[in-house]
């Protein structure tokens, strides 16, 4: 079986602006400049996407998972525009501390994708803006990546220590064109 072609994104602060008061509509979801043209480019030089995001907006009572599709669906329309695609999404609603697998920092939702993929995620690339992405990642045996866009400047800061040896890019479109040239 051919290796997979695939790299794992964080969506808040990695596909889309960030924000401390949660992203709870379609109308507040706007795009980092440049991050759903790299997307494209990764899909025309073959990459499937998948995102891992978490959600704890839903638990918390921001916004409801009707919402959140909108939010998504709002995200593939741009992406189609630009002939992109996320190709698999997941998504946790659970709250830090209640012990949901599915969460990052644990790799429930990377290895939800290892399954729908039916491939082992090891040294496949994953690009995020926080600490538990990057802990996410490293527990699946995948390949962390920083973007300092988001709460990424933040993560730097607060955890440069435990972020030794992760490469760090201004945002997701300084990664992509790192990565494909």
């Amino acid at each position: 079986m051919a290796r997979l072609k695939l790299i794992i994104l964080d969506r808040d602060g990695v596909i889309n602006h960030d924000s401390d008061d949660f992203i709870k509509s379609a109308d507040e979801w706007q795009p980092i400049e440049g991050s759903l043209q790299a997307m494209a480019r990764l899909n025309a030089a073959g990459w499937r996407i998948a995102v891992a995001t978490n959600q704890s907006g839903i638990k918390r009572g921001y916004y409801d998972r009707a919402c959140l599709s909108q939010m998504h669906l709002k995200m593939q329309a741009q992406l189609a525009a630009l002939g992109g695609r996320v190709d698999w999404l997941n998504f946790s609603p659970y709250l830090a501390g209640c012990g949901s697998v599915c969460r990052k920092p644990l790799d429930g939702m990377l290895r939800a994708i290892e399954l729908r993929y039916g491939q082992a995620l090891k040294g496949l690339p994953m690009v995020g803006d926080a600490l538990t992405d990057i802990q996410a990642a490293k527990q699946a045996g995948l390949v962390p990546y920083l973007v300092r866009s988001g709460k990424g400047e933040r993560t730097l800061a607060a955890h440069a220590g435990e972020l030794k040896g992760v490469a760090v890019h201004a945002n997701l479109a300084a990664f992509v064109e790192e990565w494909l040239n």
